[in-house]
C-alpha cells in the first residue's frame, strides 16, 4: 500500500460521540472527508441533523443517534444502532465533555457526579461497548479526547482536570489490554479551542490576550485543526501506534 493510501478511510465506519458541535463536529467532518461513513451521537438532535447534512454533502453517509451517554445503556444502543445501520464499527471518537468552572473549595458533590458522569463514566462505557464489537473483527481504532489539564493544573476546573487525567490513564490501560485484539487506543489532547464550552474565556478580552501570549503559535485552535490528527489515528497509517497522546495545542505544553 502506498503511504498516502494508508490515510484513506473509504469503507470504514466511525462512531463520533459529541458530534453535534465544536470539536466533535470538526473531527466528524474530517473523517467524512477521508471517506468514512459516520454515526453521530449527541443529546441535541437538530444539531446532529445539521452535522449529518454537512457530511453527506461531502459524499459520505451519516446517521444521527440522539442519546444521553451518561446513561450506560445508551452507549450500548449507540454501538448497536451503528452496526445495524452500517454493518460494522471500525473507529470510535470519544469526544464527550462538560465543564463547570468554580474554585475547588466551592465544588460540590453534584458537580463531581455531573462532570465525572459525562467526562469519564460515559467515555468508559462507550469505549467498552465499542471494543466488544471491534473484538469480533479483531481490529479497531479508539480515539479519546484528553486536555491540557491531563498534564498541568489550571485554577477553577479541578474536577474537569481530574476527569481528563483519568482519560489519559484509561487510554494507556485500554491500549495495553486490547492490543491483542488489534485495537489501537490513542488520544488527542486539544489545547484552547473556541467552542461553546470555552465561550466564557473567549468573551473576556483580558483572558483571551493572556491565552494568546501563552501559546507559542500565537492563536487558539479551530475545530479543523484537529482534522489531521483524528484522520491519522483512525487510519492504517497509525497501525503500530497505541497508548499515545497527540497534543494539538499550538505548542503550549512545549513552552
Amino acid at each position: 500500500m502506498k503511504v498516502l493510501d494508508q490515510f484513506k478511510l473509504a469503507g470504514k465506519v466511525a462512531l463520533v460521540a459529541g458530534a453535534s458541535r465544536g470539536l466533535g463536529r470538526g473531527m466528524a467532518l474530517a473523517l467524512g472527508e477521508a471517506g468514512a461513513n459516520i454515526s453521530l451521537v449527541a443529546r441535541t438532535n437538530p444539531s446532529l441533523e445539521e452535522t449529518a447534512g454537512m457530511i453527506e454533502a461531502g459524499g459520505s453517509a451519516a446517521h444521527g443517534i440522539p442519546a444521553d451517554l451518561s446513561q450506560t445503556g445508551e452507549s450500548e444502543r449507540a454501538v448497536r444502532e451503528t452496526v445495524d445501520r452500517f454493518g460494522r464499527l471500525d473507529i470510535l471518537v470519544n469526544s464527550i465533555g462538560a465543564q463547570v468552572r468554580k474554585p475547588a473549595l466551592e465544588m460540590g458533590e453534584k458537580d463531581w457526579e455531573y462532570l465525572m458522569g459525562i467526562n469519564l463514566k460515559a467515555v468508559y462505557f462507550l469505549g467498552q461497548a465499542a471494543a466488544k464489537e471491534m473484538m469480533k473483527a479483531k481490529m479497531g481504532k479508539i480515539i479519546n479526547i484528553t486536555s491540557l489539564t491531563s498534564f498541568i493544573g489550571i485554577p477553577n476546573i479541578s474536577i474537569y482536570g481530574a476527569s481528563k487525567g483519568g482519560i489519559l490513564t484509561l487510554t494507556r490501560h485500554w491500549a495495553v489490554e486490547w492490543a491483542r485484539y488489534n485495537i489501537n487506543v490513542n488520544a488527542i489532547g486539544p489545547g484552547y479551542f473556541k467552542t461553546a464550552m470555552s465561550a466564557e474565556l473567549f468573551n473576556d478580552p483580558e483572558k483571551l490576550k493572556w491565552l494568546h501570549s501563552r501559546i507559542p503559535m500565537g492563536r487558539t485552535g479551530l475545530p479543523e485543526d484537529l482534522g489531521g490528527a483524528v484522520v491519522f489515528l483512525a487510519s492504517d497509517a497509525s497501525n503500530y501506534i497505541t497508548g499515545q497522546v497527540i497534543n494539538v495545542d499550538g505548542g503550549w505544553l512545549a513552552a
